[in-house]
């Protein structure tokens, strides 16, 4: 252990359990690097993502975004394409965006797709799937309204799903924010992770949460109070 994570461990209670506002303040006390570090929120669910009703699923946009720029890759033609690149896309396209893609262009984070383009992100379905990027209605990403989509994912829009332990990581702001800002943004992740549980989860819902920056130790939450964020 660094002497610098030493410092971090020291400034707060390892043992205890924050609240969300608490822990947001905590946060800003742990900035220690000299970029403007992502805040990111751990949890483990109680779910088994092998069975279909319990895969949790979803997005969200931030109140106050993530922080960060997104450069979003849209597959759409005609009318779409006009509107998508009005709304701020980066790149738009179709059999080109496909040719650069195999080529191993990658120069967008996300991707997002007008239905009748569908048919041609399939034939590149087995690249855009590994990196996380195939487009899809649950995330809001696969819609006939692509300016939305495009503005929701420049907005701060953040796409969640469990991996097959149950886990779910994700950034929600910065550590330049305000504390009220991240404590904000945290209970709006929250809420759209008590919004997905299944019908068949048993038990305690929420058996792991804790926020951390990217350098720092992470701070345990309350899980009590997770649970009564609706």
């Amino acid at each position: 252990m660094s002497k610098r994570y030493k410092q971090l461990v020291e400034k707060f209670d390892g043992s205890k359990a924050y609240g969300v506002t608490e822990a947001s303040t905590t946060l800003k006390d742990l900035k220690s690097a000299k970029f403007d570090e992502t805040i990111e929120i751990a949890m483990n669910l109680n779910v088994d993502p092998r069975h279909a009703d319990q895969m949790v699923r979803g997005a969200l946009v931030l109140p106050h975004g993530t922080g960060k720029t997104v450069r979003v890759a849209v597959f759409a033609k005609g009318v779409k394409a006009d509107e998508a690149k009005a709304a701020g896309a980066d790149i738009v396209g179709t059999d080109d965006l496909v040719a650069d893609i195999k080529a191993g262009i990658f120069n967008f984070d996300v991707v997002v797709a007008a239905p009748d383009c569908m048919g041609l992100v399939g034939q590149i379905g087995r690249i855009l799937g590994p990196k996380g990027l195939m487009p899809n209605p649950k995330t809001g990403t696969v819609t006939p309204d692509v300016a939305t989509a495009v503005k929701n994912v420049k907005g701060g829009q953040v796409n969640f799903r469990v991996d097959k332990k149950g886990n779910i990581h994700a950034g929600i702001g910065k550590v330049s924010f305000g504390a009220e800002q991240i404590a904000e943004n945290l209970t709006s992740f929250i809420t759209a992770i008590n919004k997905q549980k299944p019908a068949s989860a048993k038990g305690r819902y929420i058996k792991n949460a804790a926020v951390s920056l990217t350098m720092s130790p992470a701070i345990k939450l309350d899980l009590v109070e997770l649970a009564e964020i609706k």
